[in-house]
C-alpha cells in the first residue's frame, strides 16, 4: 500500500506540475528557497519577499538541500512529498499491530490512514513541509507506545523542525505520553515543544520579518483577548460563529472516516483536539477545509486513537467495530477523497496541451541567470534563480513582503527586471499594471499563448 500510494501520487502530482497546475505559492517559493541554500546563498525568496524561514520555521527543508546537488528536475519536491506521506502508514501499522495483536487489523488501520481524505488532498496541494507531520507524529506515537525512545526523540525533533505551531499537537502528545508511557519523557516533550514554539515566534521569525506573528488576523473577534472576552460575555455569538460557514461539516469530514469508534476510549485521539479546534476557530477559510495542509497533523491522532480504542474491545466486538470502520472509511473516501473511483474529481492540463507546450517554448527564451517577472504558474518552473517575481510584482506590490497584505507601491527591484513572461490575455487589473511598464520592454517571442518581453 505504501509503494502503490507513493507511485500513484508521485505520478499524479508531477503530472499536475508539468501541466502548469502549480504556482509560486505554495511550490515555487520552496523550490527557490531550497535551491538558494543548495548554492550557498541566503534563502531570501523573492517570490514572496521574505526569508524562507521567516515565512514559517520550516528548518526541515535543510535536509532536502543535498538532493538539489544531485537532481535538477523541478518535480523533485512532489516525489519527496508523496513518499514521505506514504511512509506515515508504517508507524500506524506497527502501532496497531502491537496494540491489537493482529496483522490483518493493523493492515486495515494502515489502509484507512492512507484513505483519509485529508491525506490525499494535502498531497495534491502543491508542496508543503506540513505534509511530513502526519508521518512524524505517527512515528512519535508508535515509538512512545513501543518504548523506542531514540526513535521517539528523532520523531519529535523532526516534527518541531517542520513548523512553529506543531506544538499544538506535541504538547498534548507529551501529556498523553506522561500519562500512558513515561512521565518524565512526556513532560519534557510538552515543555520543550512550548519552548521551541516560543523561540520560533519570538526570536527566529521576528528576526526575519520584524513581527512575532503575521497571522493574528486569523483569530476572530480581534485576537486572543477578543476571543476570550466573547466566549465569556457573548457565548451565543461565539457558538453562532463556530456553526457558520462549513465548520461543522469540516469536523464531520475529519472524524467520520473512523466511524467515531475512538470515542470509546478517546485519550489518544484527543491529542489532536487543540489543532482541530484552532482550525475550526480560524477566520482563514482554508483551515477548516479538508483540502488543505492544515489538517494532516490531526489524522494520525484520529486513526491511531481509533486503534487505541479498539484495544479496549473484546475480540468479537473488535471484529464488528473494525468492519464498521472499513465501511465508514470507504464511504467517506468515495464522498470526499481524491482517489480513483471517488465521487470528487479533479482536472488539470496535461504536458502536451497547446498552452503548456507554448509555455515551455516561452521559458526557453529566458537565460537561467536572468531576473524575471512571470505569470504565477510559470514561476513554479523557473524558481531556481536568485531573483524571480510573480507578476504583478515587482511593478506593483501584491502578496509580498513581511506584511503580505501591503500593496500599491512599486518595489525597488522593478528596474532590475530583465525579462517578463505573461499570458496573451490577462484580466483588466494585470493589464493596467503592464500597460504602465511595457514601453520599457520589447517583444522577444509571441506564440499566441504567451508573450516574452525583454528590457530595452
Amino acid at each position: 500500500m505504501v509503494v502503490l500510494y507513493a507511485v500513484y501520487f508521485s505520478q499524479r502530482t508531477v503530472g499536475v506540475h508539468n501541466g502548469l497546475g502549480t504556482s509560486a505559492f505554495d511550490f515555487g517559493l520552496y523550490d527557490q528557497g531550497i535551491w538558494l541554500l543548495s548554492r550557498g546563498h541566503a534563502p531570501f525568496v523573492t517570490l514572496m519577499g521574505r526569508n524562507l524561514f521567516g515565512d514559517h520555521s520550516s528548518f526541515i527543508l535543510v535536509l532536502l538541500v543535498p538532493l538539489y546537488w544531485i537532481f535538477s528536475t523541478t518535480s523533485l519536491l512532489f516525489i519527496v512529498q508523496s513518499v514521505v506521506v506514504a511512509v506515515g502508514a508504517l508507524p500506524v501499522y506497527w502501532f496497531s499491530r502491537q496494540r491489537l495483536r493482529s496483522e490483518p487489523l493493523a493492515a486495515v488501520m494502515a489502509a484507512v490512514y492512507l484513505m483519509h481524505p485529508s491525506i490525499g488532498w494535502t498531497n495534491l496541494e502543491n508542496f508543503h513541509p506540513d505534509a511530513a507531520l502526519g508521518t512524524f507524529v505517527a512515528l512519535a506515537i508508535w515509538a512512545a507506545y513501543a518504548g523506542k525512545w531514540r526513535w521517539y526523540w528523532v520523531a519529535v525533533v523532526l516534527a518541531l523542525s517542520v513548523k512553529e505551531d506543531v506544538a499544538f499537537v506535541l504538547i498534548p502528545l507529551g501529556l498523553w505520553v506522561a500519562a500512558k508511557a513515561d512521565r518524565r519523557r512526556g513532560l519534557i516533550t510538552s515543555v520543550a515543544s512550548f519552548a521551541t514554539m516560543a523561540a520560533m515566534f519570538l526570536v527566529v521569525m521576528r528576526s526575519f520579518t520584524g513581527v512575532v506573528f503575521r497571522n493574528s488576523w486569523r483569530i476572530p473577534f480581534g485576537g486572543v483577548g477578543g476571543l476570550l472576552k466573547t466566549a465569556c460575555t457573548q457565548p451565543k455569538k461565539l457558538l453562532s460563529y463556530l456553526w457558520s460557514e462549513d465548520r461543522p461539516a469540516y469536523v464531520w469530514q475529519m472524524l467520520a472516516p473512523m466511524g467515531f469508534v475512538f470515542l470509546y476510549e478517546p485519550s489518544l485521539a484527543a491529542v489532536g483536539v487543540v489543532m482541530l479546534a484552532s482550525n475550526v476557530v480560524s477566520t482563514f477559510w482554508y483551515q477548516h477545509q479538508i483540502h488543505y495542509h492544515y489538517s494532516i497533523i490531526i489524522v494520525p491522532c484520529i486513526v491511531m486513537g481509533t486503534a487505541w480504542a479498539l484495544g479496549k474491545f473484546s475480540r468479537p466486538a473488535r471484529r464488528w467495530a473494525s468492519a464498521f470502520i472499513v465501511v465508514s472509511s470507504l464511504v467517506c473516501g468515495y464522498l470526499w477523497s481524491p482517489f480513483p473511483l471517488a465521487r470528487t474529481t479533479t482536472t488539470s492540463w496535461t504536458s502536451d496541451m497547446p498552452p503548456v507546450v507554448a509555455a515551455r517554448e516561452s521559458m526557453s527564451h529566458v537565460p537561467d541567470d536572468a531576473v524575471v517577472a512571470a505569470y504565477h504558474s510559470l514561476t513554479a518552473h523557473m524558481a531556481r534563480r536568485v531573483t524571480i517575481y510573480s507578476f504583478p510584482n515587482p511593478f506593483i506590490r501584491n502578496l509580498y513582503g513581511p506584511d503580505v497584505f501591503a500593496g500599491g507601491d512599486r518595489l525597488p527591484g522593478a528596474d532590475a527586471v530583465e525579462y517578463v513572461i505573461l499570458p496573451v490575455n490577462m484580466d483588466a487589473a494585470a493589464q493596467k499594471v503592464w500597460n504602465a511598464e511595457k514601453a520599457r520592454f520589447h517583444v522577444v517571442d509571441d506564440n499566441g499563448w504567451w508573450v516574452v518581453y525583454q528590457r530595452n
